[in-house]
């Protein structure tokens, strides 16, 4: 069985979560460098089975797209040439960080802790795998 694969897109960082195989749960896998992200996913996609990416896609409130898509768009298509194999989807990531935050001061982490941006874009890959899947239940 293959894995769902999320990816919280940032043009310095990026946070990257993966399902478990019969893709119940959503767990973060870790934070990578931008610059590393398509070498990270080729090198991850030959050890692990991915049926799918998720990439985040950032709104404004009244729904039109965010400043950083340009930079989204321009990843897709470089990921679209080097893994042709794997489907990628969109899904809406409007609150994630804010969310994440609110999950780091709800878990009980100390203000040191949730300066941690790396951790941040983790918890919002996270949820925004987390939202593809309820919404397919």
């Amino acid at each position: 069985m293959a894995r769902i694969l999320a990816l919280d897109f940032g043009t310095k960082r990026t946070g990257i979560a993966v399902t478990d195989e019969l893709k119940i749960i959503a767990s973060g896998l870790t934070t990578v460098n931008t610059k590393n992200l398509l070498l990270f996913l080729k090198d991850y996609v030959k050890k692990e089975s991915v049926e799918l990416f998720l990439i985040g896609e950032p709104k404004q409130m009244d729904n039109t797209a965010s400043e950083s898509e340009v930079n989204i768009v321009s990843f897709i298509k470089k990921l679209e040439k080097r893994i042709p194999n794997i489907p990628i989807k969109r899904v809406d990531e409007r609150f994630t960080s804010k969310i994440a935050f609110q999950t780091m001061i709800d878990s009980g982490l100390k203000k040191n802790q949730r300066k941690n941006k790396a951790l941040i874009d983790e918890i919002s890959a996270t949820l925004i795998l987390q939202s593809y899947l309820y919404a397919l239940k």
